[in-house]
């Protein structure tokens, strides 16, 4: 379907006219607004702080005004500090309950997992941090085991058939249930 259009072509030239046109009041709307901000800025600063006059006074005096300056520089430094960690408390609430409301929704969205292939060294300079800058040899950690003589353990083996009561904890208690008692007990 073609489309409807309601306004003529514009020629290149009348677009260009018309852009340069735009951002030049733009700019002038924006100088007005900072300029605006400005004088609105020493309006406040003249209401609220008047200026020091500071001529025709001793040295004391002046020590004494520097010292009150000083107390209320710490007075609005320690308003800044609770109105910043308001803030700053109330943005991470907004954020939590936010984060609730997404969670409420269900739409959270998972990024989609890829495989990456990583060596070994990147694995382990991953896992270990700087520690590992070259790389590890693992033969090297590994323990030694020492290959024994096959009649050492052949010794072994007969020694343990020989010393089964004493490997079981009997310790010659087995004599006493396999001696056969001539003098029967019970009658």
């Amino acid at each position: 379907l073609p489309q409807i259009r309601l306004l003529p072509k514009i020629s290149a030239s009348r677009r260009l006219f018309l852009k340069t046109k735009l951002i030049k009041k733009a700019m002038t709307m924006l100088e007005n607004e900072k300029q605006a901000r400005k004088d609105e800025r020493e309006r406040t600063l003249t209401e609220r702080v008047p200026a020091l006059q500071m001529s025709g006074l001793s040295l004391q005096d002046l020590q004494n005004l520097c010292k009150e300056l000083h107390q209320k520089i710490d007075v609005v430094d320690e308003e800044r500090y609770d109105v910043a960690s308001k803030v700053t408390k109330n943005d991470r609430e907004i954020q939590d309950l936010s984060q609730k409301i997404f969670e409420l929704k269900g739409k959270m969205k998972r990024p989609n997992l890829r495989r990456v292939r990583v060596s070994a060294d990147a694995m382990l300079g991953a896992l270990l941090g700087s520690k590992v800058k070259e790389s590890v040899d693992f033969k090297a950690n590994l323990k030694t085991v020492k290959k024994e003589d096959e009649k050492v353990r052949k010794e072994e083996v007969t020694d343990w058939r020989k010393n089964v009561d004493a490997m079981s904890g009997m310790e010659g208690r087995k004599k006493l249930f396999t001696q056969t008692d001539p003098s029967p007990t019970c009658k």
